[in-house]
């Protein structure tokens, strides 16, 4: 969902929020992890493999060069805007011909 948004901005001169209810996307941005799993060619710090390496290529590609802050939020918690976001994932997920995930390793 950050992905989608981020590729979406109009202007990528204006200061820009992401809220998200994955700590694990926003202490990956906000903790450094994406950046050191890059650096050290997608392995975390106990060299196992990052997951979705591809995913977090591209959000680290796209909040290049913005003034972008990373906050989280709680999920499935009452809080309009992302019990929305919810609704509209979930819809989507469920639609056919989705594109196929290559770098989805399962």
């Amino acid at each position: 969902g950050c992905i989608v948004a981020l590729r979406e901005l109009e202007h990528r001169d204006k200061p820009v929020t992401v809220y998200s209810d994955s700590r694990y996307v926003v202490n990956g941005i906000n903790k450094g992890w994406a950046k050191s799993w890059r650096k050290r060619g997608w392995l975390k710090s106990n060299k196992a493999p990052a997951l979705n390496p591809d995913l977090w290529a591209e959000l680290l590609d796209l909040i290049e060069g913005l003034d972008v802050t990373f906050k989280w939020v709680r999920g499935h918690a009452g809080h309009p805007q992302n019990e929305r976001c919810d609704e509209l994932a979930v819809a989507c997920s469920a639609k056919e011909n989705l594109p196929v995930d290559t770098g989805y390793k399962g």
